[in-house]
């Protein structure tokens, strides 16, 4: 079994995979403050929950980007016994050929993502990870990682909508019951939700008139379920995506 964990601004996700099933995957809020024995005791609870403890897992790997973290939660995993535990990053095997400026700036996150795709999808592809922020990922036809964009997430949008206006409050990101909104929360609720989902549209429009031809589009990260429902174009939810990815990249390097 390998524990494979990434390190979001929001969220850190954890999945155990017992070769290519994945056994469960687990949630924890990102805190900065958290020391290493912190996140060993809180990983210690998930596995045991699991029926499952350290000495079960074979190896581990890690996405991040949340640099601060990173280290910290290699240090955990490792106190529980969870063999060598590997960090996505420059210098490892992904097996995805990224045709950036600079390879190093594309985050581990979006590298999972993409060797997630490739080895579930066909090419061409656009990915869109939906959480603190969107990011949107295009492969081309040969698998090369081209580019893409970052879109300011949902939450992200709508805490600052409320933080920056006197009148307009917080509210949850369920949706409206129509597109036009009769009072001010289902106004708020319409314009992020139909906002963003017609934002994806004219995106992902746009990325293929740039390539010339019709790509698979796959949805993932914890924001997802939220939007795509409201797209009208056809669009694939895969929230272990990244997971996924981080799987194959384990097994690439270990053996």
């Amino acid at each position: 079994m390998i524990l494979a964990v990434d390190i979001g601004n929001s969220n850190i996700v954890i999945g155990c995979f017992d070769s290519s099933e994945i056994m469960f995957v687990e949630r924890l809020s990102t805190n900065h403050r958290s020391t290493a024995m912190e996140y060993t005791v809180m990983i210690k609870t998930i596995l045991e929950l699991h029926g499952l403890n350290g000495e079960r897992i074979d190896g581990g790997i890690v996405s991040s980007v949340v640099p601060p973290l990173t280290e910290t939660l290699r240090s955990a995993m490792e106190r529980l016994g969870c063999g060598d535990v590997l960090t996505v990053g420059p210098g490892v095997k992904t097996g995805l050929n990224i045709l950036l400026d600079d390879p190093a700036q594309l985050g581990s996150d979006r590298v999972a993502d993409a060797v997630g795709a490739i080895n579930q999808y066909e090419a061409p592809l656009i990915l869109i990870d939906m959480g603190t922020a969107t990011t949107v990922s295009v492969i081309d036809g040969n698998k090369n990682f081209l580019g893409g964009m970052i879109i300011p997430g949902l939450r992200v949008s709508l805490e600052s909508l409320a933080g920056r206006t006197s009148q307009l409050p917080n509210i949850s990101l369920t949706p409206a019951a129509r597109v036009i909104g009769r009072n001010t929360v289902d106004c708020m609720k319409s314009g992020i939700i139909n906002g963003t989902a017609s934002t994806l549209d004219g995106v992902i429009e746009r990325i293929e008139e740039e390539l010339g031809e019709r790509c698979n589009v796959i949805a993932t990260g914890g924001l997802a379920n939220v939007v795509v429902p409201f797209c009208k174009r056809e669009i694939i939810e895969d929230e272990l995506l990244l997971l996924k990815g981080l799987r194959i990249i384990y097994e690439k390097n270990v053996r």
